[in-house]
């Protein structure tokens, strides 16, 4: 009886073992979910869609874009991370939204080790920008108003600990300045605002921009950027406007949740690299002022441990103030 249960046991053990090295074999089977934590239109959105059908082409499956907005990125984080570590759900994700926005909170949600990652998409451009039918010409006259008149300026971004909100944060201190500053469930209902005249102005992601600057409804007045922007070759940076070593710009990549294998992990991550090498993404990251950026697994968590470090020593220095 021992030796017959001893034996069925080990059949089932068996059993198991094949279909898990057959589930590994024969991935992916099915669609894949990409969770975007800001709405349609915004940055991430926009990458998202673009990488999409590139790695839909390499994995053999279809990429399900999921937007699940709110809180500086924070749900759609929090949603990635309680998934499934089968490679069947990932998160699009962005340095602001992994290392700072979540620090913000009283009781981090989630750091970097609650996930696993995939690999890095772009670097992001980002730029402060007002409505055309905004009184403000250039940053100068901009930052001159909002030293005499404090608060009455009012600036949007696409939420709270958002590499966006970090860069009007950083130049409230440079420019010895006091906005008001408006967070917003992403960039898309912030730029909405700004056209419509309920804010003064906007610091966002280039790529949610640009087709609004092509179209002559927004007028950028300064790049983030250490850099000008390829598209933007007239816009200043901010360090050329008087504020030395100014440097802020939003860093994409995919992550899964932790533990997911890492044969899961490599295959994604090629998938991803393959639809970043394709001539015409590259070009389209172009047109929308983005920069292709390629990266290991380990290249992309290093980096993201890296900014998780620069979050602490903001929230040290006071420049960041856990919930705001």
């Amino acid at each position: 009886m021992i030796i017959r249960r001893t034996i069925a046991l080990a059949l089932i053990y068996c059993i198991c073992l094949s279909a898990t090295a057959f589930a590994q074999a024969t991935y992916p089977s099915r669609p894949i979910t990409v969770i975007v934590p800001y709405p349609p239109g915004g940055n991430l959105d926009v990458i998202t869609r673009l990488i999409g059908p590139g790695m839909s082409r390499s994995l053999g499956q279809t990429i399900v874009v999921d937007n699940r907005p709110g809180a500086g990125g924070l749900i759609g984080h929090q949603l990635a991370m309680r998934a499934n570590a089968d490679g069947y759900t990932i998160l699009t994700t962005a340095n602001g939204s992994l290392a700072y926005a979540p620090k913000l909170q009283p009781q981090s949600p989630f750091t970097g080790a609650d996930f696993a990652a995939i690999g890095s998409v772009a670097v992001t451009p980002m730029v402060l920008e007002v409505s055309a039918a905004s009184r403000f010409q250039n940053v100068g006259e901009l930052l001159a108003f909002a030293k005499e008149h404090p608060q009455q300026v009012t600036i949007g971004h696409s939420g709270n600990g958002t590499t966006n909100h970090v860069a009007i944060l950083l130049l409230e201190q440079a420019a010895h300045v006091k906005f008001t500053i408006v967070p917003y469930k992403g960039s898309a209902p912030a730029v909405t605002d700004l056209l419509g005249g309920q804010i003064t102005a906007v610091v966002d992601q280039l790529p949610s921009s640009m087709p609004f600057i092509r179209d002559g409804k927004l007028r950028p007045l300064a790049m983030t950027t250490r850099e000008r922007s390829l598209d933007l070759p007239n816009i200043p940076t901010l360090a050329e406007s008087g504020f030395s070593g100014f440097d802020v710009t939003t860093m994409t990549g995919l992550l899964a949740p932790a533990n997911t294998r890492a044969n899961i992990v490599d295959a994604l991550n090629k998938a991803l690299n393959a639809a970043l090498q394709e001539p015409e993404t590259q070009q389209q990251f172009r047109q929308l002022g983005g920069e292709v950026r390629q990266s290991t697994p380990a290249q992309f968590q290093a980096f993201l441990a890296t900014e998780e470090a620069k979050a602490e020593q903001l929230i040290k220095s006071g420049a960041l103030v856990k919930g705001e």
